[in-house]
């Protein structure tokens, strides 16, 4: 994904923080509500151009969890419709980033996901009983570079 398609938010406090972190180079440079968070680079769905986003940090044995929970509004987050139309993303942990693929969970594996998701953030479980809707959890998983390799491939 090249840089030179990004389209910074609309919303002033992700465009400050995106631009924090990348003048730093490191996603410990901001927080939400003093949690960590991560950063997810990705294709928008609608514009095409490039979008960052920064979420709560949730990981277990180097897989990480996005939770779609907009505060518990009705409507998904607009990141979440890109990352289901396209879901091959970049991810930056502090000063490390690598390719990842996002896959939406659901049944037993969303509710194990689910547990690791409220204990990082626990106004999670606020959040949803906040809606209607069942708060989406994807996780983030990291594409090795042989199958990037042949993804780049598949793409030429």
């Amino acid at each position: 994904m090249s840089d030179t398609d990004y389209l910074p938010s609309p919303r002033g406090w992700v465009r400050a923080q995106v631009e924090k972190i990348e003048a730093t180079g490191d996603t410990r440079s901001v927080h939400i509500m003093n949690r960590p968070v991560v950063m997810l680079t990705m294709r928008g769905v609608k514009t095409g151009g490039i979008r960052k986003v920064p979420l709560m940090r949730v990981e277990h044995d180097g897989v990480y969890a996005a939770v779609a929970s907009q505060g518990g509004a009705p409507e998904h987050p607009k990141w979440y419709g890109n990352l289901r139309a396209n879901p091959q993303i970049t991810l930056q942990d502090a000063t490390e980033s690598w390719p990842a693929v996002a896959r939406e969970i659901s049944g037993a594996e969303r509710d194990e996901w689910w547990v690791r998701c409220v204990a990082a953030y626990p106004p999670y479980a606020d959040y949803q009983l906040k809606t209607e809707r069942l708060i989406p959890v994807l996780l983030l998983e990291r594409v090795e570079q042989d199958e990037q390799d042949e993804q780049d491939g598949a793409e030429g």
